[in-house]
């Protein structure tokens, strides 16, 4: 064996180290891809039933907004309805009612004018009695009706 043999020699064994210093982390990572193909495997199976209680959530929340869209047709059309009874309502019995409340108004104003007359009457001739047995007033000085005057100015 000359000197060349033994550096192939040499070279290989080195070789053959390194390889089998880099087969360790691939063989780890071979097992890593095992780990995660049967991690997804699992998440399959258990996303497989969940999309499909969503997918028929999903459909049964449709088929309720349908029944309530139908609700609300029916909840607009009897609100045009009601719309519709109270124009006509106000437009054939309005007019009379208003009427008759201003009649109504017209009577109690004319009773309360009538009594407020009558009260009015009896009151004059309380002052005219009063009047004609009170002492007589006195004149106000010069001074005090120069007073109020200017009061009366402001």
């Amino acid at each position: 064996m000359s000197g060349g043999d033994i550096a192939g020699l040499i070279a290989a064994g080195v070789f053959a180290v390194l390889v089998a210093f880099l087969a360790v982390p691939l063989f780890k990572l071979g097992k890593v891809f095992d780990e995660t193909t049967l991690a997804i495997r699992d998440v399959s199976k258990g996303v497989a039933p969940i999309l499909e209680e969503s997918t028929t959530t999903i459909q049964e929340a449709n088929k309720q907004l349908a029944r309530v869209d139908a609700i609300t047709t029916n909840v607009a059309e009897v609100t045009g309805n009601v719309n519709s009874l109270v124009a006509l309502f106000a437009a054939s019995l309005g007019g009379p009612l208003i009427k008759l409340a201003s009649f109504s108004g017209a009577v109690r104003s004319a009773i309360l004018g009538a009594r407020a007359f009558d009260d009015d009457a009896s009151g004059r001739a309380e002052r005219s009695m009063r009047n004609a047995t009170a002492k007589p007033k006195r004149e106000k000085s010069e001074a005090k009706k120069a007073s109020h005057a200017r009061r009366a100015e402001y």
